[in-house]
């Protein structure tokens, strides 16, 4: 499983947002590791410098072999709400999405 994380230029401390996104990323969906070829996690401030309700927005893409890719995304406070909250759903859809593969080779 290939990760890559892409967060916006306005995000302050780049680098180690990025090295924590990556180990957080590959801890919740290491179960899926061998089912996922690609993971893409965005992360970006949807409002810069206005405080007006949530403004971190994390978007994650994964891409199970041989599916079509799957789609989350959340917004938070802070990046690691947004992650969290989009690693949430992202377990859920994934465990939907191969659950449903499963079911209808047992047919």
């Amino acid at each position: 499983m290939e990760i890559q994380i892409n967060t916006s230029n306005n995000l302050e401390g780049r680098q180690a947002t990025t090295e924590r996104l990556e180990a957080l990323v590959a801890e919740r969906l290491s179960r899926f590791g061998d089912r996922l070829t690609r993971v893409e996690l965005h992360v970006g401030d949807e409002n810069g410098e206005r405080n007006n309700g949530p403004d971190i927005r994390c978007q994650i893409e994964a891409r199970p072999a041989g599916q079509d890719p799957v789609s989350v995304s959340d917004q938070s406070d802070t990046i690691d709400q947004a992650a969290s909250g989009a690693l949430g759903k992202l377990t859920t859809a994934l465990e939907r999405t191969f659950g449903k593969v499963t079911n209808r080779k047992g047919h």
